[in-house]
């Protein structure tokens, strides 16, 4: 059972496990707060570290209630969707065929068998999204991997829920949201170039920060620009 400290209106659950360093979390949609801390370490000396973070926690807190977040899609005619950041009206056409997405200008078209109720029709969608951001970053990464004298070992391409990216450098693994495919190009970029340099500078210290400013000057417009936009639909129950 998690211990619970509170720092006047906010309220951490501390939970103990088998690890070296505290991580803190602050959770979606409400701004939930979770410390897991080592078993050795005191609750005291957990709180200390709390109390060091509040400032942090509760711009985070901030973040969250102020984030925009999109309304629930039912994939129905002349639904609004987004691919690399560009507005697009969907097309619902149902066949007796291979369901497919196809993008042509401002158009979304989805094709789904009669049968297909909004669960279907939502996984083909998540599915396109999940190759058309496959195709985008293989180049980027080719390029980003060069430049930054680094090697990722695997790519995985998922739905992630609170993050748009993670690494993780010891086996080399970067996880990308499919959302980024939504959103514009600089912004996929942005994200693939912060995880691979993890895999130079595991903590977002001085010397992280000063690697992405100079081989990406222009990351803090992109990281707002990213921030700045609606994010999908969540469903917390």
């Amino acid at each position: 059972m998690a211990a619970r400290i509170t720092l006047g209106d906010i309220t951490v659950a501390v939970t103990r496990k088998d690890i070296k360093n505290l991580h803190l979390n602050v959770h979606p949609p409400d701004g939930r707060v979770t410390i897991a801390a080592p078993r050795h370490l005191s609750l005291k000396a957990v709180r200390a570290f709390a109390i060091d973070k509040l400032r942090w926690i509760r711009q985070q807190q901030r973040k969250l209630v102020a984030q925009v977040r999109e309304t629930p899609r039912e994939y129905l005619n002349r639904e609004t969707h987004y691919v690399w950041g560009q507005r697009c009206l969907l097309q619902l056409i149902e066949t007796d065929a291979r369901p497919r997405v196809e993008w042509r200008g401002r158009r979304l078209t989805l094709f789904v068998r009669p049968s297909a109720d909004c669960a279907r029709r939502a996984a083909v969608i998540a599915a396109w999204y999940r190759e058309q951001l496959r195709l985008a970053v293989e180049p980027l990464m080719s390029h980003w991997e060069q430049q930054l004298g680094v090697r990722a070992g695997h790519l995985f391409v998922q739905r992630m829920r609170t993050r748009w990216g993670s690494c993780n450098p010891r086996s080399g693994g970067i996880r990308l949201n499919t959302e980024l495919a939504t959103k514009p190009r600089e912004c996929l970029e942005y994200i693939l170039v912060h995880e691979l340099l993890h895999l130079r500078v595991p903590k977002h210290d001085a010397a992280f920060v000063g690697l992405l400013d100079c081989h990406l000057p222009d990351w803090l417009n992109r990281r707002e620009l990213l921030n700045r936009l609606p994010v999908r639909h969540e469903d917390w129950a």
